[in-house]
């Protein structure tokens, strides 16, 4: 990668950061035996909570898409450029989010 030296920690860190993504998106995926009683009496209270706990885990799921694809740019050594202009991407704004896929003009 041109003029940019990537930091031994950054693939421990996107590793640790997808470990602690798959775990929050466990916890909130429903398990087959949580079934909610019909004349339970807050019955629309825990649909509200399982339609929240469903719109983060897809948040959390896309925020695990971002972590895996900067492991491959690791691998396949794109990492820390930019997939507009090809332009390394500044080391404080990699050092923010790690899985930034963008400099900062393009973000």
């Amino acid at each position: 990668m041109p003029d940019q030296t990537i930091p031994s920690s950054v693939r421990g860190d996107l590793e640790a950061e997808r470990e602690r993504l798959a775990v929050q998106i466990d916890s909130l995926e429903p398990t087959s035996g949580s079934q909610v009683d019909d004349n339970f009496a807050d019955s629309g209270q825990v649909a509200a909570e399982q339609g929240e706990n469903q719109a983060l885990a897809a948040q959390l799921r896309n925020e695990l898409e971002e972590v895996e694809r900067a492991l491959g740019k690791l691998d396949d050594g794109t990492y820390g450029l930019c997939e507009t202009c090809g332009e390394p991407i500044a080391p404080a704004r990699l050092e923010a989010k790690p899985a930034a896929r963008y400099c900062i003009t393009h973000a």
